[in-house]
């Protein structure tokens, strides 16, 4: 049984395995994440927050996931060009996974164990769901997709310090 993030592993969206372990020590903002999305120009605050606090040790994890409406339907390489081109995405972006159901990603699967949704559910609701995990690994928070990101900065420098 996993007790905390660093124990898990994804594959980045160049195909190379990333342990998460690599982060240890730092603040993870995990985000499911996709192209054809209402919530799809969170990418730019998602961005501007990895651009702020990136030097404190704030790393934005995003995970292309094509479950909600069939909106991120494009290759590894055209969802990185994509949010590469269109809003200048220079955080970290893991390859397509599913967040839900039989083939839910471990990671997700242990994200909504520790912090599930309203009245408790765990599965992901929509895009752009996020997870905030402290520098000890620990899930701090899950926000909402309309959470826009601007709103997460007082809780990511609380969990800063």
């Amino acid at each position: 049984m996993a007790n905390s993030v660093y124990d898990f592993e994804a594959t980045d969206i160049q195909g190379r395995s990333v342990p998460l372990s690599q982060y240890q020590g730092k603040v993870l903002l995990i985000v499911n994440t996709a192209s054809a999305c209402g919530f799809t120009p969170q990418y730019k605050g998602l961005q501007a927050l990895h651009e702020q606090y990136a030097d404190r040790g704030l790393v934005v994890l995003g995970f292309p996931c094509n479950q909600f409406g069939a909106q991120e339907k494009g290759s590894d390489e055209e969802i990185a060009s994509f949010c590469e081109l269109n809003f200048g995405v220079s955080f970290p972006l893991m390859h397509k996974i599913e967040v839900n159901g039989d083939g839910a990603h471990p990671l997700y699967r242990w994200l909504t164990s520790e912090a599930p949704g309203v009245l408790g559910t765990k599965s992901i609701k929509w895009n752009f769901t996020k997870f905030l995990v402290g520098r000890d690994g620990q899930v701090i928070r899950r926000y909402a997709p309309q959470d826009k990101p601007e709103k997460l900065a007082d809780d990511i420098q609380a969990a800063l310090g």
